[in-house]
């Protein structure tokens, strides 16, 4: 017995002294894992921003250790990390290091690469990462952080269809409204943008400014640096090359937006004209009579009778044909709803044709009641743009066409009164798709990505319409406007408010070659006498009108 104690003393001994002698060998069959374990752990984890993940492989607590992740993301904007692990090399008793390639995808600025290293040591029987700011970058300290300085390339230019700039202020009123303005971004800005922003930064503020700022203002040259306390730099780590901006060329015609100026010039009320290229779509014109509101894109008005181009567009795909014999009377009902006409006016028996071009609700709303009902005119309405989304460019209301509630809501809308609304673009994109036969959904910058796709009208359809339309321009409702040969139209006249007696938006749409048009005059009253006055100054105003 004395003489296997002694054995077994000695074998330990002799295990002791080698781990003396041996250097790391102790932590070599003592140490759970190994570094390059831990170290595959913890750059994964980086990796994927698993904060707690790689805290848990950390040899003690470091102060700043979060704070320098966090500046990864939100200082350098990285929008992901790779990390790829090198070699693990032994670096004395219980020590390792570990080399990397890190790769930081940063928004706007692009992929920048650099190499580091883990160290790491044995603590507690495990591999772990001696953790300092270097272990993030080899230049940084606890005093130093990293960061991005920019340098922006000049601004591109907005341009009309000519490639004449209009973004300099000198364009009108109208046009800086569809333009924006420059403006110094905010914090708020800088988090929406991107960490290649700073606050004071020049940025597009509304219109097509705020909406193509990323292709206008180009990619700042950018610099990944080591900033001091007080956030200067004071090393540079890398340079990014930045791009010029792109010009946004949009589709407004100079010709044609100084010709809708000079048509609302002098209105006493507010006044808006949008006009558009049938064949396109494309916006040709937006002119407000008066600054602020954008009522011309973003209005909500009711359309009166205006939208008896939409109702007639059903009516006529119904069966009912433009010759086909109708009642005006002065007065009808529909579902208990009592209808008038303008002025109370009264025409007897007529053609549907005639009762277009007199604009005879008591006409068009029984008609509407016997062959629409059942979701028929929303869908008409559809077609001819109503409840379509736009894309523009710039802020734009859509149409608004709820379905009727029963006969009396149907009747109302079937005139364009009711819970209907639409902007002077909207009513302008109907008199487009009656010229071209499509409405196309309308745009102020060619090419851009269109959420609604065109669609075609019944060839029938459309051939009646264009004959009613100009119905409305020989002997008809703006027989007297002074409409220039060759123009088709419906004026509008559409009561809004509450009270015995209700004011009236004057409103006038048409078309004439490859230009389609609205105008809307707020409380002016009789489409006739006051909207299509101002469509027959604009169309004479166009050059070759």
């Amino acid at each position: 017995m004395a003489r296997g104690r002694t054995i077994v003393i000695v074998s330990a001994a002799t295990v002791l002294a080698a781990g003396a002698a041996g250097g790391g060998a102790y932590y070599v069959l003592h140490t759970r894992g190994s570094a390059a374990e831990t170290a595959r752990h913890f750059t994964a984890a980086w990796a994927r921003g698993d904060l707690a993940a790689m805290r848990a492989d950390l040899a003690a607590a470091a102060p700043g250790f979060e704070t320098a992740y966090r500046e990864q993301r939100d200082g350098l904007g990285a929008q992901h990390v790779r990390v790829t692990l090198g070699p693990v090399t032994p670096a004395g008793d219980g020590r390792a290091k570990a080399a990397y390639t890190a790769t930081l995808g940063l928004k706007d600025v692009g992929d920048w690469t650099y190499e580091g290293s883990l160290d790491l040591v044995v603590r507690d029987r495990h591999w772990k990462v001696a953790w300092t700011p270097a272990t993030v970058h080899p230049a940084l300290t606890a005093a130093t952080h990293l960061g991005l300085k920019t340098s922006w390339p000049q601004r591109a230019a907005i341009e009309d269809a000519t490639g004449a700039r209009i973004d300099q202020g000198d364009a009108g009123g109208s046009v800086q409204q569809l333009v924006g303005y420059l403006d110094k971004a905010t914090g708020k800005d800088v988090t929406r943008l991107g960490p290649a922003y700073r606050p004071g930064d020049a940025i597009g503020r509304s219109g097509l400014q705020q909406t193509f700022e990323k292709k206008l203002a180009g990619r700042p040259t950018t610099r990944v640096v080591v900033t001091d306390g007080s956030r200067k730099a004071v090393r540079t780590l890398a340079t990014m090359e930045g791009a010029a901006g792109a010009a946004v060329r949009t589709s407004l015609d100079p010709g044609a937006q100084r010709a809708a100026v000079r048509a609302v010039d002098g209105v006493d009320k507010p006044a808006s004209l949008v006009a558009i290229r049938p064949s396109s779509g494309e916006i040709l014109a937006v002119v407000n009579s008066q600054g602020g509101f954008n009522r011309a894109l973003d209005g909500r008005y009711p359309p009166g009778s205006t939208f008896k181009v939409v109702t007639a567009a059903g009516l006529l795909a119904e069966g009912v044909t433009a010759r086909q014999t109708v009642t005006c009377p002065k007065k009808a009902n529909v579902g208990g709803l009592p209808i008038r006409n303008s002025e109370h006016e009264s025409f007897g028996s007529l053609s549907f044709l005639d009762s277009f071009a007199h604009s005879c609700n008591t006409t068009f709303a029984p008609l509407a009641a016997r062959h629409l009902t059942g979701g028929k005119l929303a869908q008409v309405a559809g077609r001819l743009g109503f409840n379509q989304p736009l894309s523009i460019g710039v802020p734009a209301t859509r149409g608004s066409m709820p379905d009727p509630t029963g006969p009396a809501d149907l009747a109302a809308e079937s005139f364009g009164q009711g819970r209907i609304t639409a902007s002077p673009l909207v009513v302008a994109s109907v008199a487009a798709a009656v010229a071209d036969g499509t409405w196309r959904p309308p745009t102020l910058v060619p090419g851009l990505t269109q959420r609604a796709e065109p669609r075609p009208l019944p060839e029938k359809v459309v051939r009646d319409l264009r004959t009613m339309m100009a119905a409305v321009v020989t002997k008809g409702t703006a027989r007297r406007a002074g409409l220039p040969a060759g123009t088709a139209g419906k004026t509008g006249t559409a009561e809004f408010g509450t009270g015995p007696k209700l004011d009236s938006h004057a409103w006038f749409m048409g078309y004439r070659g490859d230009v389609a048009f609205a105008v809307v005059v707020e409380g002016g009253g009789m489409g006739g006498e006051v909207a299509a006055p101002i469509a027959a100054r604009f169309l004479r105003a166009l050059p070759g009108g």
